[in-house]
């Protein structure tokens, strides 16, 4: 909101600086983003009068101007096209500072200039140069050209948080100042006008839930041609808005004064009634700005027997726009509820004047004043003749009674702030209250939106006492030790682990594309958000596969040949049996989820050769099992729509199952054009946490026996049974069993193959014998002979 402080001042003028009134505003809540000056910064410019224009002699497109600048005649050669004799023009005199150089006496093509007549676009004022920016004939010859222009006017510039819809106009920010320094409000003049004709035009409310007042008057015989006048356009502009017209003129002026958009139509394009209600589906508009809109029974729209001819708190429509041809009109001042206009127009993809205060809370009570004021200036600037006001009141905001118990706010403001201060502050908000026992009862008034609630009438007491008056006392608590369970590992401890392993940490959106839900989930009624930031974001995650396999594609499009990336988040689940929460409702569960994704090579670029190959599933195993220990987590074959059949197995930690791990299913990687690989996993956060406590065990001071034994199997033993059935019933002495090879060709019986385990035995008390650590060995030998029928490979 940009707030000329001349119109400012007009309406509330308190003994302050334009710095100190920003200041003032600031801390009051109403941020001042920045007080300066209209016009850009030159200095040397003065008014000068052309007295004579002659030739120049030596070019044919200049000219040698003979100027009055006050101080006596000058030389000044030009070459604009409509210089002429007996107009006022600025002139940068020698030594003229210029917003983009500095002027000097200097000789153009052998005549002495001295100085230069200024366009708009040398002054810095606009982009114009097409010729002299011409002056009013009453400017005083020598004044300086910045008092002649009124440049050194200063304008605020509001930067107002939503709920502050009542400074979005003149009057507002002005009620605002009268209450913050006590001086007068001077209220702009606002009398009924007399009808002259008996002109009307019908008007009905269909849906009153989306339009609750409607105000309008005809006024016969306007001159539409009417130039807008000279202090109006100044005052326009310097506010931030283009001169039009001058009906149109002085609808934005009425807006900007009062904060009551109107809208003014061409009486005789009209067909019928007006009627406001609900678009219909298959119903099309041309707007003002020349785009073609189609409604739908969620817009409010403006009507008539033609159809739809305006969006209801946004804009109107062009085929019933007044233009200069106009003769008869009819104004609109309507109050459109905010739920009916909010969101409408960024959905068509523009914004407008009338549909950010309409969606923030326009006074409904102004409706015939801005008729009124308006129609004052029409008949001022454009003549004609008025008929009655009418106003058709349908249903108003139900403005409920606010209560504030009066120590309540002093413990919110944390300052023992007197009864009588607040009810002065109360009084000079123009806001209607009455004292009870302990507490004030406020009226919200009609142009305050934003109180509802205790907290809001707190917040105005602060406000009024002054936030500088609040002395700071930084919070004080007692400081405790906090116990922490060794049998719980931290979130962040997770994520350190595998950014150890060389991972990088991704934080994604938890809405995602429907079809990323269906394709790494096989959920295809997944949560659905009703008011999504972006169409393809428009439900809730239940993996974060999905935005991993996003994140590798973002990547590789980008030319990244090795990538390594996790997410710890929250998913989203249906599970009828979770109860509500603080946050959410019952219905859902939101577990925490750490997953990973890795693709390309599978060690950074090296010069050993052998290193130069992809990643594959048992690199990413060997993460997870970093990121579980001291647990080792259980593999067993199983299916996922995301993973490859095949290449797909579950997680179970303590026989539970915890996630999944595995190479992404060849059908994605064709879609999400993905040309090697990928090996994800994804497991529950929770389960992940729990830690067994450490475990003393006495290490040997005797050196290891090691046996290597290679036996075959059947081609479908799992190594996980042959690990299990070690692990259950080896020797004492057996300490450790790794599988160090696996063979399958030629020399083995078909459908068989060979494994080869390196099996370490220790004592604690002694050396072992050869005899008890072959011993030992051919126990084993047994074991998986008994149980797999396996053979000792000749």
């Amino acid at each position: 909101m940009i707030v000329p402080e001349s119109w400012l001042r007009s309406f509330c003028n308190p003994p302050l600086s334009g710095e100190e009134l920003a200041q003032r505003l600031t801390m009051a809540g109403v941020e001042v983003e920045s007080y300066q000056a209209v016009g850009p910064q030159f200095s040397g410019v003065v008014v000068a009068e052309v007295l004579s224009v002659e030739r120049h002699p030596n070019a044919d497109k200049l000219a040698v101007c003979t100027v009055d600048a006050g101080a006596g005649k000058l030389k000044v050669v030009c070459g604009a096209p409509n210089v002429r004799k007996g107009m006022k023009a600025p002139l940068a005199t020698v030594g003229a500072k210029l917003p983009s150089h500095e002027i000097r006496a200097t000789t153009l093509r052998g005549v002495e200039s001295a100085g230069m007549l200024c366009s708009a676009r040398e002054l810095g004022l606009s982009n114009d140069h097409s010729g002299l920016l011409e002056l009013k004939a009453d400017a005083a010859v020598g004044s300086d050209v910045r008092s002649a222009l009124g440049l050194d006017e200063h304008v605020f510039t509001l930067k107002l948080t939503p709920n502050r819809a009542d400074c979005l106009s003149i009057l507002g920010v002005a009620r605002e100042v009268a209450a913050l320094t006590g001086s007068p409000l001077e209220n702009p003049p606002i009398g009924k006008i007399a009808a002259r004709s008996t002109a009307k035009h019908a008007v009905r409310i269909t849906h009153p839930e989306g339009c609750g007042r409607f105000a309008g008057r005809v006024i016969r015989d306007v001159d539409a041609a009417a130039q807008t006048p000279a202090w109006m356009k100044q005052r326009l502009e310097r506010a931030g808005q283009r001169p039009i017209s001058a009906l149109v003129d002085v609808t934005n002026y009425v807006m900007l004064e009062l904060g009551r958009p109107l809208h003014v139509y061409d009486q005789d394009k009209l067909r019928g009634a007006i009627d406001v209600r609900w678009g219909r589906k298959g119903e099309k508009l041309l707007l003002l700005n020349e785009q073609e809109v189609e409604v739908d029974p969620s817009v409010l729209c403006i009507t008539d027997d033609s159809g739809v001819i305006g969006l209801a708190g946004i804009m109107g429509g062009e085929s019933t726009k007044a233009d200069e041809a106009t003769r008869h009109v009819f104004l609109e001042s309507a109050f459109f509820f905010p739920a009916a206009v909010a969101g409408r127009a960024r959905r068509y993809g523009f914004s407008s004047d009338a549909s950010h205060r309409f969606e923030r809370g326009v006074d409904f009570a102004n409706n015939v004043d801005g008729i009124e004021r308006a129609t004052r200036l029409i008949l001022d600037i454009c003549g004609g003749e008025p008929g009655p006001a009418e106003d058709l009141v349908a249903r108003l905001p139900e403005r409920k009674p606010v209560r504030m118990r009066i120590a309540r706010a002093q413990k919110i403001i944390g300052v023992p702030v007197p009864e009588e201060e607040m009810a002065a502050a109360f009084s000079r908000l123009n806001l209607p209250f009455r004292k009870e026992p302990e507490q004030f009862v406020v009226e919200p008034p009609s142009f305050r939106f934003d109180l509802e609630i205790e907290e809001d009438l707190i917040e105005e007491v602060a406000r009024l006492y002054g936030f500088e008056r609040i002395a700071a006392h930084p919070p004080r608590a007692a400081v405790m030790m906090l116990e922490v369970s060794e049998k719980k590992r931290s979130l962040h401890e997770l994520r350190e682990r595998l950014a150890a392993a060389d991972y990088r940490e991704v934080i994604n959106f938890s809405f995602v594309e429907p079809a990323w839900e269906e394709d790494f989930a096989g959920e295809k009624n997944p949560i659905r958000l009703l008011n999504p930031i972006a169409s393809q974001l428009s439900v809730m995650r239940t993996t974060l596969i999905g935005s991993l396999v996003a994140n590798l594609k973002y990547n590789h499009d980008r030319r990244v040949p090795r990538i390594r990336v996790f997410e710890l988040g929250r998913v989203f689940l249906r599970d009828p049996s979770a109860p509500d929460g603080p946050l959410w409702v019952g219905g859902l569960r939101q577990p925490m989820r750490i997953a990973a994704a890795a693709y390309g090579p599978a060690f950074p670029e090296h010069w050993d050769d052998s290193l130069d190959r992809r990643v594959d599933f048992f690199d990413v195993k060997a993460d997870l099992e970093t990121l579980c220990a001291p647990r080792a987590p259980r593999l067993e074959p199983a299916g996922h729509p995301a993973l490859h059949p095949g290449r797909a197995a579950r997680v179970l930690l303590d026989g539970r199952p915890a996630g999944w791990i595995g190479e992404l299913h060849p059908r994605w990687l064709r879609k999400y054009e993905l040309p090697q690989p990928a090996i994800v996993f994804e497991l529950e956060a929770q389960v992940l946490q729990a830690a067994p406590l450490p475990q003393p065990r006495v290490p040997s001071r005797f050196p290891p026996a090691v046996r290597d034994i290679a036996l075959v199997f059947a081609a479908q033993t799992p190594v996980q049974a042959i690990f299990d059935a070690i692990e259950a019933e080896k020797p004492p002495i057996v300490r450790a069993v790794r599988l160090f090879s696996l063979y399958r060709g030629s020399g083995l019986p078909a459908g068989s193959k060979s494994l080869a385990f390196r099996v370490v035995m220790q004592h604690t008390e002694r050396t072992l014998t050869d005899a008890e650590a072959d011993a030992a060995r051919d126990a084993l030998v047994v074991l998986l002979g008994t149980r797999f029928s396996a053979k000792l490979r000749s």
